[in-house]
């Protein structure tokens, strides 16, 4: 994979990672922020990039800082 397609997987997977520490299921949260599943379920695994703006409703939703979203960048 190119290092783009990895952070973009990594950052699927944080999201994912979240939102299930917070109990949300994936129905759920895309309810919250206004998109399908089927747009959340291909931003967890990497196929979908999410605007900053998606981004931070997603850090809203999932109570944590935009940051912690990319923490990945420091490993």
């Amino acid at each position: 994979m190119t290092n783009k397609i990895t952070k973009i997987y990594k950052l699927g997977r944080n999201i994912a990672k979240y939102r299930k520490a917070r109990g949300l299921s994936q129905n759920k949260l895309a309810e919250i922020l206004d998109i399908s599943r089927e747009h959340l379920g291909n931003i967890e695994i990497g196929r979908k990039t999410p605007t900053i703006g998606l981004l931070c409703k997603i850090a809203i939703a999932l109570d944590v800082q935009e940051k912690d979203l990319f923490e990945f960048e420091m490993q």
